[in-house]
C-alpha cells in the first residue's frame, strides 16, 4: 500500500514556513508511523488560521478555546486522518518554547497529529510528558 500524505491550506496565507521539506516531512512521518507499529493510508494535514480552527474546535469538539492543532481520525490501522494545525498557534508557540525555532515547533505539531493516531493522548499530566517525549524523540531523527 502506497502511503498518501497530503498538505495544504485553507487560505494563501496560511503557508509553511520558507524552505519546508514536504518530501522529508513525508519520508520522516512514514518512519514514525513504522516505528510504532502502524501504516500509513492518507492523511491530510491542513494549515489554517486561529479563526479556522476556532471555529472546528467549537463546532466539533465543542470546546470555545485556540487550539494549535485538531486531529479528526478516520482509522487507526492503516491511519487515516485529516489533521488541521493552526500556523498561528505555532508561531506563537514556537516563541514561547522553541527559543522562536517555527520550523521545529511546526515539526513537533505535525509529528504530534500522528502520534494521537498511533494511540497516544495528552488529557492529562503523564500522558502529555509521553506524548512530548515522544515529540522530542522523533523531532532527533528528522
Amino acid at each position: 500500500m502506497q502511503a498518501e500524505i497530503l498538505f495544504d491550506q485553507v487560505s494563501e496565507t496560511c503557508h509553511p514556513p520558507e524552505g519546508f521539506a514536504v518530501e522529508e516531512i513525508m519520508s520522516w512521518l512514514k518512519g514514525v508511523a513504522a516505528e510504532e507499529g502502524k501504516s500509513i493510508d492518507h492523511i491530510l494535514y491542513v494549515f489554517c488560521d486561529d479563526s479556522f480552527l476556532l471555529d472546528l474546535n467549537q463546532q466539533y469538539l465543542n470546546h470555545d478555546t485556540l487550539t494549535d492543532i485538531i486531529t479528526f481520525p478516520y482509522s487507526d490501522n492503516p491511519i487515516s486522518a485529516e489533521i488541521y494545525i493552526s500556523l498561528e498557534r505555532v508561531q506563537e508557540n514556537a516563541a514561547a518554547y522553541n527559543n522562536g525555532n517555527y520550523y521545529l515547533e511546526l515539526c513537533r505539531v505535525i509529528v504530534h497529529g500522528l502520534l494521537h493516531m498511533c494511540g497516544y493522548n495528552d488529557h492529562n499530566p503523564l500522558e502529555k510528558e509521553t506524548m512530548r517525549n515522544k515529540e522530542s524523540h522523533y523531532l532527533q531523527a528528522l
